[in-house]
């Protein structure tokens, strides 16, 4: 087995309490479950003055009373007095004693290798590797390896606290790579069925992102504001970009995404008008990050800045953008604006914004699917505080249909060999729906109710298309396996809360209608 960091320790060492004992045992019976025990993080985001004071909408107090609407943010109203609250969100508004500094030296202490891992010659099971699932079961921190033909678990093992964001799988299906909320990035052998070893990436992570060859993966942090670079071979530390505007002014990283048609990472900067092309190609060209005007022919000229792997290029746009979409081709990106009620197209090709999009009530552009509808190729996107989906078509960027739902949902299926589009309806008294939506008409065929009163959410069909999988998102959960053609249940598997399940051929080949 794997040594655990003594977190505890750490964690105490780092909290603050510039306002006497009260606040802190507050926080310790009623956030650090989420938060983090040191406030750094956990299944919900770090609660230092650096995240906070970016918090846009209601204050801290109110948030703290009356929860956030489409997040899993409960409101303590009925549970603290005023008082409290108020206390709570005064101590939270003050700075760690010490924030730790998170750079490469400690980046590489924090290694910790399986010393029982034996590489296999081939995969020690009898499944066809590319038709493997990978469920992430939230309620108890383990992952379900998931025969995709028999629909039978061939290995369950324990992660890091937390999960966040897909699992990411090497080029060849062999390795996979998890990713927690607090930075831990674990590598684990699907031929071996055993866990290579993990390294923390950062202190309050995102998401990570393999690139295009399989050799490098990237790790989008919170806090510390950096992007990590890790080898895929041994985890060890290639970069880390110290992540801020040409100003100087640090930014989060909300997102990083591989982009394999450019052969880079692009990033999504939480608190800056930029978005980041990092270079994955070993012989990348020369990029240009400053401008200059040229006297001699009056116009603006790129001065060249670096090139070759892990080249930097920044494209400016209006204000920040987070949760992109890609077309299939990575030459346009849509990102979701700060309001939340439009989307922005930027082509990376040119570096600039293109087309703005009117897209209400807060766009999941993450889990957007695009096919091909009558020859065209469109793009749909779930909203998480309206109950609709808005279909846009990728050449005109035209507004092409909108499909009423039950409730505002989270994510969006599909499969090229499926001719219908899976939606849940993740929040709301609805959220025991899932709707089957045909590709070409753009209408609600079927309403499924896989679990009445259960929150149903998130499809991931099997490599062929053949089936569709549904999370029964509770603590004594399941996971549903529908005929993806008749729409009738095959079978359930009991889970402990299974959020995402990732099939790998899916992931590797970018199958339509499979979220990036």
């Amino acid at each position: 087995m794997i040594r655990r960091i003594a977190s505890t320790s750490l964690a105490l060492a780092l909290l603050a309490a510039p306002v006497g004992a009260e606040p802190t045992a507050l926080y310790a019976e009623h956030c650090a479950a989420c938060h983090g025990e040191g406030r750094l993080g956990g299944t919900g985001p770090a609660l230092i003055p650096e995240t906070l004071t970016r918090m846009r909408g209601p204050a801290l107090g109110e948030v703290i009373a009356r929860g956030r609407a489409a997040t899993q943010m409960p409101g303590f109203a009925d549970t603290l007095a005023e008082a409290e609250i108020a206390a709570l969100a005064e101590w939270l508004r003050a700075p760690l004693a010490e924030v730790p500094g998170w750079g490469p030296d400690e980046i590489a202490a924090s290694l910790m290798a399986n010393p029982d891992y034996r590489a296999a010659e081939a995969p020690v099971f009898t499944a066809d590797p590319m038709n493997l699932f990978l469920v992430v079961e939230t309620g108890d921190s383990h992952v379900s390896v998931l025969d995709g033909d028999r629909f039978e678990v061939i290995d369950r093992f324990e992660t890091p606290f937390a999960v966040h964001g897909g699992p990411k799988f090497a080029p060849d299906g062999r390795f996979v790579f998890i990713m927690s909320r607090d930075g831990w990035v674990q590598k684990y052998d699907l031929w071996s069925l055993a866990e290579v070893g993990r390294v923390r990436a950062g202190l309050n992570s995102r998401n990570i992102a393999i690139s295009k060859d399989g050799r490098h993966l990237a790790v989008a942090n919170y806090l510390p504001a950096t992007l990590t670079i890790l080898s895929t071979a041994d985890l060890s530390v290639e970069r880390v970009f110290q992540v801020a505007d040409k100003d100087g002014t640090p930014s989060r990283v909300s997102a990083v995404y591989q982009a394999p048609a450019r052969d880079s990472f692009i990033l999504a900067l939480k608190d800056a008008p930029e978005i980041w092309e990092i270079a994955t190609d070993p012989n990348a060209p020369p990029v240009y990050e400053g401008f200059v005007h040229s006297r001699e022919k009056g116009m603006v000229e790129g001065l060249p800045s670096s090139q070759g792997l892990f080249a930097r290029r920044r494209i400016a746009v209006s204000e920040p953008l987070d949760d992109f979409f890609f077309t299939p081709d990575y030459r346009n990106l849509i990102g979701a604006s700060r309001d939340g009620a439009r989307g922005v197209v930027v082509n990376l090709t040119v570096g600039r914004e293109i087309a703005e999009l009117p897209l209400p009530g807060m766009p999941h552009l993450g889990s957007g699917i695009s096919w091909l509808r009558d020859g065209r190729r469109v793009m749909a996107t779930p909203h998480l505080k309206e109950p609709r989906l808005s279909v846009i078509d990728t050449e005109s960027w035209k507004l092409v249909g909108t499909i009423e739902t039950l409730g505002p949902g989270f994510f969006l299926r599909s499969h090229e060999n499926s001719p219908y589009v899976w939606a849940d309806v993740f929040f709301g008294p609805n959220r025991d729906a899932m709707h089957v939506i045909d590709k070409q008409t753009l209408q609600v065929v079927r309403t499924l109710r896989p679990e009445p009163g259960a929150t149903v959410a998130h499809v991931e069909f099997d490599r062929h298309g053949r089936h569709a999988l549904v999370s029964v998102w509770e603590d004594d959960g399941a996971i549903i396996v529908y005929d993806a053609a008749t729409l009738e249940e095959v079978k359930r598997l009991p889970m402990r809360k299974p959020s995402g399940k990732y099939n790998v051929w899916n992931k590797i080949t970018f199958s339509d209608g499979t979220s990036h």
